[in-house]
């Protein structure tokens, strides 16, 4: 008995440790599985190119950089050349570069490892190195695949700036990573980087160089066009009225991106939800019986009731009357319990009126940086200058209002306009009220705001002005007189008649020149004399905009395409524009360059010591010369002035 007592404690024993050995297993397991997918990994996004509008511009590149390398490796194989590693995407924020990786991804249907940039550092130290060599082991061991890093500046910052070591070894360890995606060591299947930022200067410049990142797209803001395109996508799901104006409504927002375009249709759904409950038509509607002769016989009632108390009552207690019933039947509405059906909700739709109404009540990404936007200064505000007006309504206006007339001349938008005058003539409030009629908005930039006493900052602060110009057109913004450097003035003003003809026939070639205009016989015109390439441009848009003004459009019965220039638009041009390099400046400017070449024979041709010696003293006595012959031509060019 003893013995059988044992035998079976013994065999209970052995019972146990298998299942604890098992569920020991099983943990394991469980623990393997979870380290394999670390959390990089998402499943394929739902979105498409076709979701993200106004992407037509760069469709193709993103084509050529990323998905032909991930669906077609073997091309890159056979021609023996390595595929892009990396993609940078820039722009400023909401302008949908984590939705085009997120649609990349989606078309190729490559393995997707999402990460954004704060995820990545950790508190201890070597941790975030770790991570990153994760993220990247995981992608070549599910090849083909994307890796998209959100926010990229936080965690690469230059090296050279930065005061902490964990972020210059986050920076290496990047760098090291993203050169092990050759597909040598992914074992032929591509692995590609995107990058998202809106800092694309912050970034580590060995980040940034072929190799790693092989291609950098811009994601700017989106036009007039683009703005569209972003309308009707979003327009999709959407309920709006029949002859909903997308167009209108994209030249209605100028300066919005992807993101403020959402909101925008999001306060238009929450108008039109309110102008529903709250409209009396709208709510009776709605709260109207199934059965259609006794909504018909109420109907009738009411209008007949209504009629007879107008006869009654004055317009003021009529309003009352009529807020009292809307307001009774928005709380039927909200009593009302069950959801109403399609029937009922057929007739209800987003109008033209609701996204005018929320346009106010959004503010664009790129018009909250403290400046003014389109002023409220309108013509009414100024008195007299009509000359000035006129002419600002041509340079201004009409190229924004109808940029289709100075397309079929051929003519360039200008390029700005300097206005001049004693201190409080109006020359702000003209430049405002120009900006309220031409519905574009206004920078107002001092000169001493752009002044800083560091170092490369009044140049950064230039290029953020012209940035935040370009995302906020149509716009007024500074002009940039750099263009007109002495040296390419001197050098056009002495072309001569011959090569005047061939400029004015470059600069003309695609302009609507009608079959009078003479271009040699203007050249070789005695007015012509002394013009540079600047001057001649000049002279052929001026003849263009005597041609705008001359043209009544109203019996223009052959439309924009009838327009041209004729031969004596230019003569009347010849009035208005004039050389920009007098006689006495191209004199100094060819004596200068006789100079130069002087002084550079007798260098070379300088063997000896004594030769040096005489060739400098007779170039110090040509230079005396030509320092007294350039004054005498100073003092003329100040005593004409």
């Amino acid at each position: 008995m003893q013995l059988k007592y044992a035998d079976q404690n013994a065999d209970k024993p052995a019972v146990k440790k298998v299942k604890i050995v098992r569920k020991r297993v099983k943990k394991e397991d469980e623990k393997t599985e979870a380290d394999e997918n670390r959390g990089f990994v998402v499943e394929r996004p739902s979105a498409r190119y076709s979701d993200v509008g106004g992407i037509q511009t760069i469709l193709q590149e993103v084509r050529e950089l990323i998905e032909y390398p991930l669906t077609h490796p073997e091309v890159y194989a056979h021609l023996g050349v390595e595929p892009p590693r990396g993609v940078l995407l820039h722009g400023p924020p909401g302008t949908g570069k984590s939705m085009l990786a997120h649609a990349i991804a989606g078309e190729c249907g490559a393995t997707f490892l999402k990460i954004s940039a704060p995820e990545v550092v950790s508190g201890m130290s070597g941790e975030s190195e770790q991570k990153l060599r994760e993220l990247f082991d995981e992608a070549i061991s599910r090849a083909p695949s994307i890796i998209f890093i959100d926010e990229i500046d936080a965690i690469t910052p230059k090296r050279e700036t930065s005061a902490r070591g964990m972020e210059k070894r986050i920076v290496a360890q990047l760098l090291t990573s993203t050169d092990s995606l050759s597909l040598e060591n992914t074992g032929g299947k591509p692995v590609i980087l995107i990058g998202a930022t809106n800092r694309p200067d912050a970034l580590d410049s060995a980040l940034r160089r072929a190799g790693r990142f092989d291609r950098e797209i811009c994601l700017g803001i989106p036009d007039e066009e683009a703005r569209e395109k972003i309308l009707r996508v979003l327009a999709r799901k959407m309920t709006l009225e029949g002859d909903f104006d997308f167009p209108a409504l994209a030249r209605r927002t100028p300066g919005y991106v992807g993101a403020d375009l959402v909101s925008l249709t999001k306060e238009a759904a929450v108008g039109a939800v309110n102008r529903i409950f709250t409209n009396i038509n709208a709510v009776k509607a709605l709260t109207a019986e199934v059965d259609a002769t006794s909504v018909s016989a109420d109907t009738e009632t009411s209008d007949a009731g209504t009629s007879d108390d107008a006869m009654e009552v004055d317009a003021t207690q009529k309003t009352v009357d009529d807020a009292e019933e809307a307001s009774s039947a928005a709380d039927d509405l909200r009593a009302q319990v069950k959801p109403f059906t399609e029937a009922q909700l057929a007739p209800l739709s987003i109008t033209m009126a609701d996204f005018e109404a929320a346009i106010p009540k959004v503010q664009p990404s790129s018009k909250r940086e403290g400046f003014a936007t389109i002023p409220d200064v309108t013509w009414d505000d100024i008195g007299a200058l009509n000359e000035v007006r006129d002419e600002l309504s041509l340079a201004v206006l009409q190229p924004i209002a109808h940029p289709e007339r100075f397309a079929a001349l051929g003519l360039s938008m200008p390029a700005g306009v300097l206005l001049y005058g004693p201190p409080g003539c109006g020359k702000t409030l003209l430049a405002k009220a120009i900006a309220h009629e031409s519905g574009a908005n206004f920078i107002s930039i001092k000169g001493p705001e752009l002044l800083d006493k560091y170092v490369g900052e009044s140049e950064r602060s230039v290029r953020q002005v012209f940035q935040r110009a370009r995302a906020s057109s149509p716009h007024h913004r500074p002009c940039d007189a750099a263009s007109w450097s002495s040296g390419q003035v001197a050098v056009c003003a002495s072309a001569q008649a011959s090569e005047r003809h061939q400029i004015l026939k470059t600069i003309s070639s695609k302009c609507a020149l009608a079959p009078s205009v003479q271009l040699e016989a203007i050249a070789a015109d005695p007015r012509c004399e002394g013009f540079s390439g600047a001057d001649l441009s000049a002279l052929v848009r001026e003849a263009g905009i005597t041609a705008l003004r001359e043209t009544d459009f109203s019996k223009l019965e052959a439309g924009i395409s009838a327009l041209g220039i004729e031969h004596h638009h230019f003569i009347s041009a010849f009035d208005r524009v004039f050389p920009s390099v007098s006689r006495a400046d191209q004199r100094m400017f060819d004596r200068m360059k006789k100079n130069l070449r002087k002084s550079r024979s007798a260098m070379t041709r300088s063997a000896s010591s004594t030769t040096v010696a005489s060739s400098e003293n007779a170039q110090g006595e040509d230079n005396s010369k030509n320092d007294a012959s350039e004054k005498s031509d100073v003092d003329m060019i100040e005593g004409k002035q």
